[in-house]
């Protein structure tokens, strides 16, 4: 039986790697334990796997007990431990270096850049000056740390006083360093893609809505293109992917399509969030998660999209900052036609934050319809059914980025802790002196 190391997983992933006859041994971080997992395992380990040395010596341990055939994880937050532990045990998979290449920004972005792949102009800043001088030789930019997910962090600046803002956010989230890029302008698309053996193949492109802003408020399966917009949307994030080394796996390319070309904004080697690949599934048939296990079992076969059995979409919902009152609407959504989940990430009496990163919506209502066109209005009008009261409080509504961290159990880059010096022994006393 294949025996596979799942990090961070949670519970229906593990069912899912479960029904495929894996042997499953799951870590999971204490705070985020769940008691159903051990139906799907062997073995659950609760510890900080981001804790890299600690991870290498117990799984070291595990793997010469009986040894793993593959180290799997799905979660964001788990991409650098696993691909750390792949390297230091020699099994099948991408290593360290693909994966620290996507999850890193500004190392994707100079090796784009560096390829000709896409150029956009980036630098890295460790003060507010240089974020000015960018934006005189540059115009508008994207300021964000050169990690993270869920646009964590992500601001727009267009002047002096955005440049400040970002800066004083940063160093109260104890960053010294940030990535500064040109703005792109236009729609945004990210593209869901399957690899084996170094062959990329391109399951769906996603049709982004953010009304505007970083926080993504909407998604639509397959997304509104033609055909040569999407040839060219392909055509880069093969070029990318292939440029990181990635060979096996989901990957999630963040494209945004200007009047110059598309261009990629960020790219990962895991399937995409906010139930995209439940998006994916209902119209093309190809269950992304599954696929990531069944890697571990030999070749997988084509995942070419076919034809697409008309949309479907998501659309998250938002509300005004500040303590929930009322919330209404929700059985009636439930009710048209069309509508596949209506989900509430809040209730009477929760703080609804100022909305500054993904996990500070309010939930989702997910749909299915004819075409994209149908189904994004569809998912728009049921997501408007859906009515989230809240009246104002005297309390910040805007979380710091160590809050979020802390909420989530998490760190941004689990490598400098791996990388740190370790301290220097203190002295031994003298041979008289009682300890």
């Amino acid at each position: 039986m294949t025996r596979i190391l799942a990090l961070g997983s949670r519970s229906r992933l593990l069912r899912k790697a479960h029904a495929l006859g894996l042997e499953l041994v799951h870590v999971q971080k204490p705070s985020l334990a769940d008691p159903a997992a051990a139906r799907y395992c062997s073995e659950v380990l609760l510890f900080d796997f981001q804790d890299l040395a600690l991870a290498t010596d117990l799984v070291t341990a595990l793997h010469r007990h009986r040894p793993f055939d593959r180290i799997v994880s799905q979660a964001e937050i788990g991409q650098i431990p696993a691909a750390h532990l792949t390297d230091v045990l020699g099994l099948p998979g991408n290593g360290l270096s693909v994966v620290e290449t996507l999850h890193d920004k500004w190392r994707l972005r100079q090796l784009l850049n560096a390829r000709g792949i896409g150029p956009v102009a980036a630098e890295v800043v460790t003060a507010p000056e240089p974020v000015l001088a960018f934006l005189e030789r540059h115009g508008d930019a994207v300021i964000k740390p050169l990690t993270g997910s869920g646009s964590l962090g992500v601001r727009m600046v267009a002047d002096a006083a955005g440049a400040l803002a970002a800066w004083a956010w940063a160093q109260e989230s104890g960053l010294d360093r940030l990535l500064v890029e040109e703005r792109l302008r236009g729609p945004e698309f990210s593209v869901e893609s399957f690899s084996s053996e170094g062959r990329h193949e391109i399951v769906a492109i996603t049709g982004k809505h953010t009304g505007g802003g970083v926080v993504e408020l909407g998604h639509v399966v397959p997304a509104p293109l033609g055909e040569e917009q999407a040839r060219s949307i392909t055509a880069l994030t093969e070029a990318a992917l292939d440029a990181a080394g990635l060979t096996v796996g989901p990957a999630h390319t963040e494209v945004i399509l200007t009047e110059q070309g598309p261009r990629i904004v960020e790219a990962h080697a895991r399937r995409g969030g906010d139930s995209i690949p439940e998006l994916v599934e209902l119209v093309y048939g190809v269950d992304l998660e599954s696929l990531a296990y069944a890697v571990a079992t030999g070749p997988i076969p084509s995942t070419q999209a076919s034809p697409p059995a008309g949309a479907a979409a998501i659309r998250f919902l938002v509300a005004e900052p500040g303590e929930v009152v009322e919330i209404s609407g929700v059985e009636a959504a439930e009710r048209i036609p069309g509508v596949v989940r209506v989900r509430l990430d809040v209730a009477v009496g929760d703080l609804v934050h100022e909305l500054a990163w993904s996990d500070d919506r309010c939930g989702e209502v997910l749909v299915t319809a004819p075409d994209a066109a149908a189904a994004v209005a569809l998912a728009a009008a049921v997501a408007d059914t859906v009515v989230i009261r809240t009246r104002p409080v005297t309390s910040p509504t805007r979380r710091t980025l160590r809050a979020i961290l802390n909420a989530a159990d998490e760190i941004l880059d689990p490598l400098a802790r791996l990388r740190r010096p370790t301290p220097p022994a203190p002295p031994a006393p003298p041979a008289d002196e009682v300890v």
